[in-house]
């Protein structure tokens, strides 16, 4: 027998031992492999976004905890809590006894990260930066809670969504938009960030697309020297702080000011990657081009 025969018979011995034994494995967004004896039923979400999708493909069921943070649907709040999701109690945890904690790099620190490794918990590790990747999680978390059809469903429905809203923009100029995630210090969505493909995808161009990777703080004076023809400010849970409103009306001479093209949106909506992302899209594809979409439309 050849080696490459010898390597292939012996990956098809450890998929049947795996199937024969029951075990389970995924591998998460990190590209590390999850594996359990048995399909987990006991999930603690250390990610909002994570705890949206649960409910969404109706696996709430196998959710027994969750962070502070976790306020979305407003069932949610009624899950046991573990605190922050850069210190959440691990105590609290431990005593849960889950199959899994479900947790991101982007969020969780890295001694949280590590005190779950010491510990011997099993981690699904999620990290969704475009749209695509959201729906991958999408997927992901209905074959890891035991949802593959409700999430396949919801997938591919995201996905037609995403598809109307690119071809209902298409015959449109494509505006100059400024979307500010935080006022003081001003942040905004740079290169292959999220938003700025939501910007887009919605027919827009983002100001600050060409700004550093990720979510930078920026200047408003380069800001405004771009002379943004829509300006979108993030509003952050039930704070009356901060959109800035009133401070960016001052620039009178900016295009976005004249026309009247300044926009308040819910920040978890557009910064959550889980299907409420898409309903940020189509919120945001509306303000740039109402034209594109009749009343009687979605």
């Amino acid at each position: 027998m050849t080696r490459r025969g010898l390597a292939a018979l012996i990956v098809t011995w450890l998929a049947l031992a795996a199937s024969a034994s029951g075990a389970f494995t995924l591998d998460d967004q990190t590209g590390r492999t999850l594996t359990l004896p048995e399909p987990p039923r006991r999930i603690v979400s250390l990610v909002p976004s994570v705890t949206e999708i649960l409910f969404a493909i109706g696996a709430q069921d196998r959710l027994i905890a969750v962070t502070d943070f976790c306020d979305f649907p407003a069932e949610a709040r009624g899950k046991p809590r573990v605190g922050g999701m850069i210190s959440p109690s691990l105590e609290a945890i431990t005593a849960l006894r889950p199959d899994v904690v479900v947790v991101t790099p982007a969020g969780n620190s890295e001694g949280t990260l590590a005190q779950l490794a010491r510990l011997r918990i099993p981690v699904f590790a999620v990290n969704a930066e475009s749209v695509r990747e959201v729906l991958d999680l999408v997927e992901r978390l209905g074959r890891l809670a035991g949802r593959a059809a409700q999430a396949d469903a919801l997938a591919g429905d995201l996905r037609a969504r995403v598809r109307q809203v690119r071809e209902r923009v298409a015959p449109f100029t494509r505006p100059r938009v400024l979307y500010v995630l935080w006022p003081e210090p001003l942040i905004v969505p740079g290169r292959g960030a999220l938003v700025t493909e939501l910007v887009e995808l919605a027919g827009g161009r983002s100001v600050t697309a060409d700004a550093a990777s990720g979510y930078p703080r920026y200047s408003t004076e380069a800001a405004v020297a771009r002379a943004p023809e829509v300006i979108v400010l993030a509003r952050h849970g039930h704070q009356s702080m901060p959109t800035s409103s009133d401070a960016w009306r001052r620039f009178t001479g900016l295009p976005a000011i004249r026309g009247r093209r300044l926009h308040t949106v819910d920040g978890d909506v557009f910064h959550r990657y889980g299907p409420r992302v898409v309903d940020g899209l189509e919120q945001l594809a509306r303000m740039l081009h109402p034209g594109a979409f009749p009343k009687a439309a979605r």
